[in-house]
């Protein structure tokens, strides 16, 4: 199978929870996803962490179960996406590139997120947090909000 969009929290997020209509791109995306038509989807485990502890603390009138939050990611997540880690075999040189490029505080995490997509052969990132990403690009990665996402995948 073809190698599918990365998918990071914010695309995971409001395609799993329902925030109204702003919830509608990363909807789609999931739904492309979910019948198979954008090629083999990935995330991070740390994305799986991010959803599991953001949709289980949201206001009440979003926020869902731990065991909802569990079934949903265990279904919509680990049922049909790839699902990465940093090998341990980049962590060390991953930290010296922190220190290195001056990355620090939350923007860490991102990065993280980042060098997954890349070490997993990811071409496409999708995210709302567009500027959390930029220097994907730098390893010829697109990073793409949803809408863009779904405008170039009905191109195809």
């Amino acid at each position: 199978m073809a190698v599918g969009p990365f998918l990071d929290t914010s695309v995971l997020l409001a395609g799993l929870v329902d925030f109204g209509p702003q919830s509608a791109p990363a909807q789609e995306v999931l739904h492309a996803v979910a019948e198979g038509k954008t090629g083999r989807a990935s995330t991070a485990w740390h994305c799986c962490l991010e959803v599991y502890s953001v949709a289980t603390r949201l206001p009440p009138e979003y926020r869902i179960t731990a065991a909802d939050a569990v079934a949903l990611i265990r279904e919509e997540i680990l049922g049909r996406m790839a699902v990465h880690g940093l090998p341990d075999t980049a962590q060390g040189s991953f930290l010296q590139t922190l220190a290195q490029q001056g990355i620090t505080g939350g923007r860490v995490y991102d990065a993280h997120i980042a060098e997954i997509a890349r070490s997993g052969g990811a071409t496409v990132i999708v995210t709302d947090n567009r500027k959390h990403f930029l220097a994907a690009l730098r390893h010829g990665i697109r990073v793409e909000t949803p809408s863009e996402f779904v405008a170039a995948f009905k191109k195809s």
